[in-house]
């Protein structure tokens, strides 16, 4: 087999520049941690480039043609080839419970579902790279007061550094997407838990972004928060003029309400 045919439905845009995959191997800084896992592989042009570098590398194929087409061109994959979805796939049973890197070209589809499971894992998760359609790339590493600025980018500024390194041109890819793409980088905080409510902390942050155009006074109704609370001059904003510093501390005031 020479090639894969790239598949619409799984989202499959094929990178061929070798000096772009060497690039986006090279964004991980190997600290903390022996392995990665690499998303969706495809053809292995990434692959190759991580091979070279001081971790053990595993890949996480769902299509059955570029699983056989890795088993065949990368023989030094042996055993670490998992045909599955990531997204649905025990990641428990990765690596016997030691901290891994992930990297990968993510299909633009589910790559903000890749995003919220790696934030779902994160205790295991001490750095996150990859590449992303370029606005996606950008809203996660967003800060307060623009209009893209959204539940992605304070979710994952809550536990993870976020830095956007570089624009990727279309013709990079095979087949060429329509708009350009950006590679990221995410390396988890050194305290990485949040002195309030995870589960409450993402309700909130969802909830408000849900109606963004309103105040909180207004998005947070149906917490059923106290009139003394509603009165405190934080709920006159919207949530693109929070950080999330301050969705941590607007978290911890309506916990101590009660809530």
């Amino acid at each position: 087999m020479d090639r894969v045919k790239a598949k619409k439905h799984l989202g499959q845009h094929f990178l061929k520049d070798e000096a772009t995959a060497a690039r986006i191997a090279d964004t991980l800084r190997h600290r903390g941690y022996n392995d990665v896992l690499e998303i969706g592989p495809g053809m292995g042009v990434l692959t190759k480039y991580l091979l070279q570098q001081p971790s053990t590398v595993s890949v996480i194929e769902i299509d059955t043609e570029s699983v056989a087409y890795l088993k065949s061109h990368y023989p030094d994959l042996d055993g670490r080839i998992l045909e599955a979805d990531f997204l649905r796939f025990d990641i428990n049973k990765l690596f016997d419970g030691r901290p891994f890197a992930v990297i990968g070209n993510f299909p633009y589809n589910i790559s903000s579902q890749i995003v919220f499971r790696t934030l779902e894992y994160r205790a295991r998760i001490p750095e996150f790279a990859g590449m992303f359609q370029k606005e996606v790339a950008e809203r996660i590493c967003e800060k307060k007061g623009s209009k893209t600025y959204g539940i992605l980018s304070v979710l994952v500024q809550a536990f993870y550094e976020a830095e956007y390194l570089f624009t990727v041109d279309e013709s990079v890819f095979s087949p060429p997407p329509k708009v350009k793409s950006g590679v990221l980088r995410l390396t988890r905080k050194e305290n990485f838990t949040l002195p309030c409510s995870e589960k409450l902390f993402f309700n909130i942050v969802k909830t408000a972004f849900g109606q963004r155009r309103k105040t909180l006074r207004n998005s947070l109704k149906s917490l059923n928060l106290t009139d003394n609370l509603r009165e405190d001059t934080i709920f006159d904003l919207r949530p693109e003029q929070l950080s999330y510093e301050q969705f941590i501390a607007l978290t911890q005031k309506i916990e101590a309400d009660g809530v």
